[in-house]
C-alpha cells in the first residue's frame, strides 16, 4: 500500500470508528435509560458529551455527515438531555415541583440558546461592510473587534454551556438528591443568559458598526486624498487568487498611485503581500464609485462575468495583461475584443491573434514583454554528468473543455515521472497547477499516483545520503528554514484571532508601515535560498501552494517537462531545454505548427519515449542541438531583451493614461471625442 493510500485508508478508519462510537453512546444511553442501569447511563452519557467536543476540535468529517442528516449539536444534546431527564423521572427521587423545575430551566435554556442564535444573525449582518479594504488606514471608521467564537458559534456553545446541567441530572442520578440537577441547570442557563446580553452588546453604539452612508462617504473621501491612476481589477474564485498575485510586482513597480480592485469578499486575503490598496467592492453600485475617481487605467489578468460590470465605467481605460500566455484557444479569446487595449509579450501573441480573427484589431495590441520574469537566470552550464539533473515536471490543469491535449497529466503522467525516476541521475521536482482535477477527477487520480510514486523511490532510496554529518547539517538547515520562514509569514501576514471577521480584518490590516515592501522581498529571497538549501541534493519534491514560487524553481531546475501552457513560455527566459508532451493526437510535425512555443521543445510522447535522450542532450551540450532555437523563440515569444520590460510595460501605462485624461478633457470640454469616433468609423468600415 503506497503512502498516500494508506494515509487515506487511516483517515477513513478514525471517520468510521468515531461516527460509530458517537452513535453508539446514545444507543447505550438509551439501554441505561431504559433498563434503569445508573453506572451504564452515567458512562455512555459523558463519553457521549466528551467524544462529541472531541470531535468538533480534532476531526470534524462525522459531526459534519451527522449536520448532512438533520442530527446536528442541538438534536444531537436535546437527545442526550431527554434520555437523561427520563433517567432522572425514573431512578432518581425527583418530586413534582422539583421534575418541573428540572424541565422547565431545561426548556428556557435552549429558548435562550435560540435567541442568541438570532442574536448572532442580527451581529453578523450588521457588520458585513458595503465595501471592503486592506492597506488602507480605516481608524476613522472605528471598526470593533468580533464577538468571541464561544457566543457567536451554535454548535460550541450549545455543547459547552449544556455541561453543568448534564453533570448535574446525571449526579442527581447517582444521589437521589434533585438539587444537583436544579443547580446544574441553573448554571447551564446563567451561562446562557449570560451569552444573550454579552453578544447583544455588539448591537449597542459603542460596538456597532459604521452605517453604510459612512462607509461611503469615507472611502470617496480616501479616493480623492489618495488619487489612484492605474488599477489592477480581478474577480474570480478562490483557485484563481495567482492569476492576480503574478502582477503584484509589476504595479508595485509602476510609477503613479496604484490600486488593486476586487469584487469577492473570500479574496481580500488571498491576494500576496504588497504595500498596494487593496478594495473589494461587491456590489456595482459600489463600483460606480470609481467613475468619479482620478483612476484612468485598469488592467486586467482575467476574463471574468463580472468584468463587464466595470467596462461600463467610461472615464477608465481596461488593457488585458492575461495570466500568461500560450499556444491555447484561451489565449485568444474573443472576449479580449472588449478592451481598450491587448497586452502582450512578444510577437507570437499579436500574430496569435490575428491568426485567431476573433476581432481583436491589430492596432490595440501592445507588445509590453513579461515584466514578472525578471527574477528568472539564465542557464548557467549544464549540469554534472553523474547528476543530480533537476526536472521540473509541472503539468498544466484540465481545463474546461474535453480536450486530451489540455494537460498530460491523465494520457501520460505517470510514465513521464516514472521513465525520469528510473534514471539515477535524475532529482525530480512535481509542481502541478493549482486547478488540477478540478474539473476532470482523472486528473486528481493522476496527480495523487504520481505523488504517490515518488514518495515511494524517496522511500525507497539508498539512506546513506542523509546519515552523519550530512544529516547533521540538513537538520541545521531545516531548522534555519523554519526560522525564516517565521521571519515571511510575520511579514507578509496579518495574526487573526480564529473568530474575526472581514470587519475586525479590515480594521487590523490597515496603511503597511513604511518599507514594509523591501523588507518582504528580502525575507522572501531569505527563505527561497533557506528552502532550497534545506533539501538532499538528490530527493524528489512534491512541491504544493504559492512556496516556491514557479519563478524559483525554474531557477533549481536544469530541464523542464510541460504541456502547451504559459509555463513554457515563462521558461524560455531561462534559455535552458525544455519538453512537451504531446498528447493531443497529433502527429509531431502537425502538433509542431499548432503550438509554436514547442518550436524549440523535445516533444515526448505519452508513453515518455525519448526521456533518456533528453537527460543525455541536457548533461552534454554537444547533444542539444535546439539550443539557438530558444534563443530565437524567447524572443519572438517574450520580446526583446531591450528595453527591458518593465521599462515597455510603464510606457504602455503612460500611453494609455494619456488617452483616458484626453477623453476627459474632451468630454469636459463639451466636444465629441473624436479619436474613439474615429476608431469605431475605421473599425465598423473594416468589418463591412
Amino acid at each position: 500500500m503506497t503512502v498516500l493510500a494508506a494515509g487515506a485508508s487511516r483517515r477513513r478508519v478514525a471517520y468510521l470508528i468515531s461516527l460509530v462510537a458517537l452513535l453508539g453512546c446514545f444507543v447505550v444511553q438509551l439501554l441505561g435509560a431504559q433498563l434503569p442501569n445508573t453506572g451504564l447511563l452515567i458512562a455512555a452519557t459523558a463519553c457521549g458529551l466528551a467524544l462529541d467536543l472531541a470531535l468538533r476540535k480534532w476531526h470534524t468529517a462525522p459531526l459534519s455527515t451527522l449536520a448532512r442528516l438533520r442530527c446536528d449539536e442541538i438534536v444531537r444534546q436535546l437527545t442526550r438531555d431527554l434520555l437523561t431527564v427520563a433517567a432522572t423521572v425514573q431512578v432518581a427521587d425527583v418530586d413534582g415541583a422539583a421534575g418541573v423545575l428540572l424541565v422547565a430551566g431545561l426548556l428556557a435554556c435552549y429558548a435562550t440558546h435560540f435567541v442568541i442564535r438570532g442574536l448572532a444573525v442580527l451581529v453578523r449582518r450588521t457588520r458585513t461592510l458595503p465595501l471592503l479594504t486592506r492597506n488602507i488606514d480605516t481608524s476613522a471608521l472605528s471598526l470593533s473587534a468580533a464577538p468571541p467564537p464561544l457566543v457567536i458559534k451554535s454548535g460550541q456553545r450549545m455543547l459547552l454551556f449544556s455541561a453543568p446541567a448534564t453533570a448535574g441530572m446525571l449526579t442527581t442520578v447517582a444521589t437521589d438528591r434533585a438539587v444537583w440537577g436544579l443547580v446544574g441547570v441553573g448554571v447551564s442557563l446563567a451561562l446562557f443568559l449570560g451569552a444573550a446580553v454579552y453578544l447583544a452588546t455588539w448591537l449597542l453604539p459603542g460596538k456597532r458598526p459604521p452605517s453604510e452612508a459612512r462607509v461611503e462617504q469615507w472611502f470617496e473621501r480616501w479616493l480623492a486624498e489618495y488619487r489612484p491612476d492605474v488599477g489592477l481589477y480581478f474577480s474570480g474564485g478562490s483557485t484563481t487568487a495567482y492569476q492576480a498575485n503574478m502582477w503584484l510586482t509589476t504595479l508595485a513597480a509602476l510609477e503613479g498611485r496604484p490600486l488593486i480592485v476586487l469584487r469577492e469578499r473570500g479574496m481580500m486575503q488571498l491576494i500576496a503581500a504588497t504595500d498596494v490598496p487593496i478594495v473589494c467592492l461587491p456590489r456595482v453600485a459600489h463600483l460606480m464609485m470609481l467613475e468619479h475617481s482620478t483612476l484612468s487605467v485598469l488592467l486586467h489578468p482575467a476574463n471574468a462575468p463580472k468584468t463587464s460590470q466595470v467596462l461600463r465605467i467610461p472615464t477608465i481605460k481596461h488593457a488585458f495583461t492575461n495570466h500568461g500566455e500560450s499556444d491555447k484557444l484561451s489565449s485568444c479569446n474573443p472576449y479580449a475584443k472588449v478592451y481598450d487595449e491587448v497586452w502582450v509579450a512578444g510577437p507570437a501573441a499579436r500574430r496569435r491573434y490575428a491568426l485567431a480573427d476573433v476581432g481583436v484589431d491589430d492596432r490595440d495590441v501592445v507588445e509590453v514583454g513579461r515584466p514578472q520574469l525578471a527574477p528568472i537566470r539564465p542557464a548557467a552550464g549544464p549540469p554534472p554528468a553523474e547528476g543530480p539533473v533537476t526536472v521540473l515536471y509541472a503539468p498544466t490543469w484540465e481545463g474546461w473543455t474535453n480536450d486530451p491535449g489540455n494537460t498530460s497529466l491523465i494520457l501520460a503522467g505517470e510514465n513521464i515521472v516514472r521513465a525520469l525516476l528510473a534514471d539515477p541521475r535524475v532529482r525530480l521536482l512535481y509542481k502541478p497547477h493549482p486547478m488540477t482535477g478540478s474539473v476532470d477527477p482523472r486528473a486528481g487520480a493522476a496527480d495523487r499516483a504520481i505523488r504517490a510514486i515518488i514518495a515511494e523511490a524517496n522511500a525507497s532510496a539508498s539512506p546513506a545520503a542523509g546519515e552523519g554529518t550530512e544529516a547533521a547539517e540538513l537538520a541545521a538547515r531545516e531548522r534555519q528554514l523554519a526560522r525564516r520562514t517565521v521571519e515571511l509569514d510575520e511579514l507578509t501576514s496579518t495574526a487573526f484571532r480564529r473568530s474575526s471577521d472581514e470587519m475586525e480584518r479590515m480594521g487590523l490590516q490597515g496603511a503597511p508601515e513604511p518599507g514594509r515592501a523591501q523588507a518582504v522581498a528580502a525575507a522572501t529571497e531569505a527563505w527561497r535560498t533557506a528552502f532550497w538549501a534545506a533539501r538532499p541534493a538528490r530527493a524528489h519534491m512534491v512541491l504544493d501552494g504559492p512556496r516556491p514560487d514557479i519563478y524559483s524553481c525554474f531557477n533549481q531546475a536544469d530541464l523542464l517537462i510541460s504541456d502547451v501552457s504559459s509555463v513554457v513560455s515563462d521558461f524560455l527566459a531561462s534559455a535552458k531545454p525544455y519538453a512537451v508532451a504531446n498528447t493531443s493526437g497529433l502527429p509531431e510535425a502537425e502538433f509542431r505548427a499548432a503550438n509554436p512555443t514547442v518550436r524549440a521543445a523535445t516533444i515526448l510522447t505519452p508513453d515518455a519515449t525519448g526521456v533518456s535522450a533528453l537527460l543525455d542532450a541536457v548533461v552534454d551540450p554537444a547533444l542539444d542541438r535546439l539550443a539557438d532555437e530558444r534563443a530565437e523563440l524567447k524572443e519572438y515569444l517574450l520580446g526583446p531583451a531591450e528595453p527591458p520590460s518593465l521599462v515597455r510595460f510603464r510606457a504602455a501605462t503612460r500611453a494609455l493614461r494619456a488617452k483616458a485624461e484626453a477623453r476627459a478633457a474632451r468630454q469636459t470640454a463639451g466636444a465629441p471625442d473624436a479619436a474613439d469616433t474615429a476608431s469605431l468609423t475605421t473599425r465598423a468600415g473594416a468589418a463591412r
